[in-house]
């Protein structure tokens, strides 16, 4: 895609008109126009001022970047490489700071990059194929050898999981074939979907959190999820406890 479809489709999506964008990025509509159209083309600058008041993620920003001719803005570099140690180290903290909870990170993707101990009471008995560190943690959680069977709202649970993937997502086609039918019965927290799940120490009841490291300069990082369950009832609290002191 060249950089006039890739800027219009970017800013269609985000549902603004020419002249929104062109007052957010500090230039005109008129030249906005030119630049959509190819008959302008774009400084450096003005890549990263649009990318920025299109409040796109690094990787698309770069993407633009390339786009228009212009080398990336941000690294991204592997999480092993040697520079994101520092970075590695906080995210261990991060995980064993949350326990006795379950906790976990992913990337973009889904796909798992570590999870504290007390994950592992959610995935006992699930196929040992769908889990551990690059398996995806949404087909883990909705495949029939995964999750699922011990989900007691699972059509609700699907439908969570579901609304943060990309429809267009191979994955996507793949985790809907999973879903039953919704249950009309299922209770809610009102202010959010709980993971009902049946354990060796129990049925628990868990709210998630999900945060991202927005001040995260490499890509990598930036796309990097954090996944914190916490338990909605006492009974949950204590299951847990039990779990990680042994």
């Amino acid at each position: 895609m060249d950089f006039p479809a890739a800027l219009r489709q970017h800013r269609n999506r985000r549902r603004l008109s020419q002249l929104e964008l062109a007052v957010r990025a500090g230039t005109t509509q008129r030249h906005l126009s030119f630049l959509e159209s190819g008959r302008s083309a774009p400084g450096r600058n003005l890549v990263v001022r649009l990318a920025e008041s299109l409040e796109l993620p690094l990787r698309d920003c770069n993407e633009l970047l390339l786009t228009a001719g212009y080398a990336p803005a941000s690294p991204e570099r592997g999480l092993e490489d040697p520079d994101l140690a520092p970075a590695r180290a906080a995210l261990g903290h991060i995980l064993d700071s949350h326990l006795p909870y379950p906790a976990l990170i992913v990337d973009r993707a889904g796909d798992l990059i570590a999870a504290n101990s007390a994950f592992g009471l959610l995935t006992e008995g699930a196929d040992p194929g769908l889990t551990g560190p690059g398996k995806n943690v949404y087909r883990l959680a909705l495949h029939p050898d995964g999750l699922a069977p011990r989900i007691g709202n699972l059509a609700e649970w699907a439908r969570h999981i579901l609304h943060r993937l990309d429809r267009d997502s191979a994955l996507y086609a793949e985790l809907s074939s999973y879903v039953p039918p919704p249950d009309q019965g299922s209770a809610t927290l009102g202010f959010a979907v709980p993971l009902e799940l049946r354990t060796s120490r129990g049925d628990l009841r868990l709210m998630t959190t999900v945060t991202t490291f927005a001040t995260a300069v490499d890509v990598t990082l930036s796309e990097l999820k954090l996944e914190a369950f916490l338990p909605v009832d006492s009974p949950t609290a204590e299951a847990l406890r039990q779990f990680t002191a042994g």
